[in-house]
């Protein structure tokens, strides 16, 4: 692959990890996509299995972005049909107010749905702190899967 096709695929990478953190982009599939699509142009024993172990590292990831912070909520307490009010309302708040109405939305909805559900505000408080918890434990794992994965085509690319 030539040297601007590379700067390609760093820069796909690089948008990928920054849409993790700001939720506009399918962030780790578009570093996913960008590493395979490297891997299909190359065409060599290192780029497959650089592929292979990004592919280990992107899969697994993603299993357990929903599945280790769901488990924590259910152990919190936090109920489905909060996280949903939640999940609405950011979408809501998104469109609202750009980017940060995402997390606004979101910490809203929750705390309406659990002081709507529980009638407690101070339970509801820590409900939402824990979905909010569940979030970013979710966001930081899907962010060191994609790093590690980053990590790994840059070795595969200085050994080839």
């Amino acid at each position: 692959m030539s040297t601007g096709g590379i700067v390609l695929v760093a820069l796909a990478i690089a948008v990928g990890l920054v849409g993790i953190i700001v939720p506009l982009l399918p962030g780790a599939m578009l570093v996913y996509a960008a590493i395979a699509v490297w891997a299909v142009v190359e065409h060599t024993m290192t780029s497959w299995v650089a592929l292979g172990i990004v592919t280990v590292l992107i899969g697994g990831s993603t299993v357990i972005k929903y599945l280790w912070p769901a488990r924590r909520m259910r152990r919190a307490d936090v109920g489905r049909w909060s996280l949903v009010a939640g999940a609405l309302f950011g979408i809501v708040g998104f469109f609202v107010i750009p980017v940060l109405g995402l997390v606004v939305g979101f910490v809203l909805g929750v705390y309406l749905a659990e002081l709507t559900l529980r009638g407690d505000a101070r339970r509801a408080w820590t409900s939402t702190v824990h979905a909010l918890k569940g979030v970013a434990l979710s966001v930081g794992v899907e962010l060191c899967g994609a790093l590690l994965s980053t990590i790994v085509w840059v070795v595969a690319l200085l050994v080839s």
